[in-house]
């Protein structure tokens, strides 16, 4: 039996083709779709499934002879369309790339060049920005009906659905870049953010910024985090001042926190905000989290030495938790025990300063793939938009 095969109308909407008989929706049902006879003089009809793969009803008889040379037509105005919508080839190159497939079979029912030609221009002067600069509906959701925007102003447009965000807080992992020359005119970026997923980078929300500011990075962060409880361990991004700035106050690391809960619980709070030096000091320790591993155990023992005695406490949780507490019996030798957290665990110097290439060069790969499926430098936005809607 041969398989249903889908089409689109002038119009966008479903037909399908099966045995040289070309069907269009009559109604639709929360189980089915009902189909009939493209000639309307024909009462033939025939039900498939929601996905038109399937009959759940065969085709009754029909008036009239098959009509197979129909179908070519709607193949080529529906590819027509679509390149015309998702690429930036010329209206002559469209014409010809689909016309080299076109069957000389069915040459009788070719539509004039002129026809083509406006189709074209048709298709790509459809629908544009609304007077507050809003995408419009179509670009707003994606192919699975998703919700898609999920902030938009002149100075941000973010682009991610639910179930992304979703996938972004299960993964304590996150990758960050931005890409320029995809970016509208009207923007600076296209700033992406990936989780990893069992060993594989996913791409989760796009962002397009008007700049490269620590504000600029912070708004972007702000609209993202607000949506959920997100709680990364780690994020890599390139060394840029104002990426690594608004990572540190957006995204503070857990060393951080946990610093500061001993402080709280140890009654330190009042000193670290009236001793400018204490203060000081427990942003070094802080700071540990940003030098090389290497040099981690020397840098607290000078940190440590520059501490009151009235915060000793303190440093004995910071040195028994996160640095290891010296040896103290003989046959144990010199050194120091294994903390609770080895420093590889909590040290970001390498994940975050310096970028480990293996890990950047998965989202770095991305964008360079993504920028040869634009196919061009500084595309307008709702090109852009519908580019990075297909990726979803």
């Amino acid at each position: 039996m041969s398989q249903i095969e889908k089409l689109l109308s002038v119009k966008g909407k479903p037909m399908i083709h099966h045995e040289g008989y070309i069907y269009t929706v009559e109604r639709t049902t929360s189980t089915k779709l009902i189909f009939r006879c493209q000639n309307r003089d024909c009462k033939a009809r025939c039900h498939t499934n929601l996905s038109m793969d399937i009959f759940l009803s065969q085709p009754t008889a029909h008036c009239h002879a098959p009509q197979p040379d129909r179908v070519p037509v709607i193949q080529l105005k529906n590819e027509i369309k679509a390149r015309a919508v998702t690429t930036d080839e010329s209206t002559s190159t469209i014409i010809h790339s689909v016309l080299r497939t076109y069957p000389l079979s069915a040459a009788g029912e070719l539509p004039k060049n002129e026809a083509l030609m406006l189709m074209i221009r048709r298709q790509r002067t459809g629908e544009t920005v609304d007077v507050d600069g809003r995408l419009p509906e179509k670009l707003r959701k994606t192919y699975r009906d998703e919700d898609f925007i999920l902030y938009e102003d002149k100075n941000l447009i973010i682009f991610t659905t639910q179930t992304n965000l979703s996938i972004l807080k299960q993964n304590k992992h996150w990758f960050a870049d931005g890409t320029f020359k995809v970016c509208p005119d009207d923007y600076y970026q296209l700033f992406t953010l990936h989780a990893m997923m069992t060993n594989t980078i996913i791409f989760l929300v796009y962002g397009l910024l008007i700049g490269k500011s620590t504000e600029d990075y912070n708004l972007f962060f702000e609209k993202v985090l607000v949506q959920d409880e997100f709680q990364p361990e780690s994020i890599m991004i390139d060394f840029e001042t104002g990426t690594i700035k608004s990572v540190r106050e957006m995204l503070p690391n857990v060393l951080h926190k946990a610093i500061w809960r001993q402080v709280q619980e140890k009654g330190l709070v009042t000193k670290y905000k009236e001793d400018e030096c204490f203060c000081l000091n427990v942003k070094k320790l802080i700071a540990l989290a940003f030098t090389p591993v290497d040099e981690i155990t020397d840098g607290f023992d000078l940190i440590a030495n520059q501490f009151d005695n009235d915060a000793d406490d303190l440093l004995d949780y910071f040195e028994k938790t996160w640095i290891g507490e010296p040896k103290r019996r003989v046959f144990l030798g010199t050194g120091r025990k294994k903390p609770q957290f080895n420093h590889n665990l909590w040290n970001v110097h390498d994940r975050v300063v310096a970028a480990l290439p293996r890990s950047n060069n998965s989202v770095e790969g991305w964008h360079n793939a993504f920028a040869s499926r634009v196919a061009m430098n500084h595309p307008d936005i709702m090109k852009l938009a519908e580019k990075i809607r297909r990726e979803q």
